[in-house]
């Protein structure tokens, strides 16, 4: 009976892969009812491992070439090294196939917003988005901790698992890098690259290894990002404490233009408005006097002048943008007089 079982087996000549689809990270051969033909062949590719398991335990790991196999070269041939007890092998062997190309394109982001710490504002809360590529490294100790005797483990049972350890070492990761926290939005690369060193140890555990790591955006606390805005304002201007107070004043514009209730309202932001105009220069001549060592007295004596006594040309404009207003319905004929009249009065 154990003849006739033995002679209805089918020997494999060629153990092989050829990985179809995509995703797929480990393999196992299928075996049942066959059993391998001395001198067959094991063929891995490149891009690809196997590993031999005999008895339960991993006898070998091949890398990309053709194998020839044999009881002298792998003592795994079950049937044909046993003629003596009757083709009753006490051993079973199974090979596994595992992917060690890239696997790309892995996203990865934070649900909900995370608190970090910052040395510069304590406790903050960011969103964080991008994406990475892995690759399997050491198939022995993937098999062990990962995918285990399953017939076939894909990249979409693994990465919930992957995406939870970027997550958990996001923080130690921007802690690490030194990057303060209104610079995360200009310093991605860096970011990206003390991610991947905060990874590294924890994906050797699991037979990966980060190939490449990419942080697409950071997103930042609303009050935080007016923050940063005003910050990349002042780097534009420099310490040009005129060009700064221009651009505070282009900064307010628009909330002049969009008006804050009545028509009396929107003259006085614009009467404001001018008379800023002409403070804020007066302001920025004495800031820069007083950065030049000039006496502080003299520039709170003009700054208090400015304020007493504006200028015809200061008067003129903003005239000018009170007839803007009249003539587009904003301000009434009786409210634009009133106005006129109150700073002709100034020009005496």
């Amino acid at each position: 009976m154990a003849l006739m079982d033995f002679i209805k087996k089918q020997f494999i000549d060629v153990i092989q892969w050829t990985e179809e689809g995509d995703g797929t990270l480990a393999w196992r051969f299928p075996m049942a009812g066959m059993e391998i033909q001395n001198g067959g062949q094991l063929v891995v590719r490149e891009s690809q491992m196997a590993v031999f398991v005999n008895e339960g335990k991993i006898a070998d790991v091949f890398g990309p070439g053709t194998y020839k196999l044999t009881t002298q070269t792998l003592p795994v041939l079950t049937y044909l090294k046993n003629w003596d007890k009757l083709f009753e092998s006490p051993f079973k062997s199974d090979v596994y196939y595992f992917s060690t190309r890239q696997q790309i394109d892995q996203k990865w982001g934070t649900p909900q917003p995370i608190t970090i710490r910052d040395k510069d504002f304590g406790a903050v809360r960011l969103r964080a988005f991008g994406n990475y590529a892995f690759r399997i490294t050491d198939p022995k100790l993937f098999h062990t901790e990962i995918s285990g005797t399953r017939e076939e483990y894909t990249v979409s049972e693994l990465e919930g698992q992957l995406r939870g350890l970027v997550l958990q070492n996001i923080s130690n990761a921007i802690a690490s890098s030194g990057i303060p926290f209104l610079d995360l939005a200009t310093n991605l690369m860096e970011f990206a690259k003390a991610l991947r060193t905060q990874l590294d140890p924890e994906m050797a555990k699991l037979g990966l290894k980060i190939e490449r790591m990419t942080v697409q955006s950071v997103s930042l606390p609303e009050e935080l990002q007016k923050i940063l805005d005003q910050k990349i304002g002042m780097g534009m201007v420099g310490n040009d404490m005129g060009k700064f107070m221009q651009y505070q004043t282009a900064q307010a514009i628009p909330k002049f233009a969009e008006g804050g209730g009545g028509g009396s309202g929107i003259a006085g932001d614009a009467m404001g408005l001018g008379a800023g105009v002409a403070l804020g220069q007066v302001l920025a001549q004495n800031l820069q006097a007083g950065l030049q060592g000039n006496n502080q007295a003299a520039a709170h004596a003009a700054t208090a002048q400015a304020a007493a006594t504006l200028k015809p040309d200061d008067i003129l404009a903003t005239l000018e943008k009170l007839g803007e207003l009249k003539a587009k319905g904003i301000l009434s004929e009786d409210e634009f007089a009133a106005k006129k009249a109150e700073l002709l009065k100034k020009l005496v």
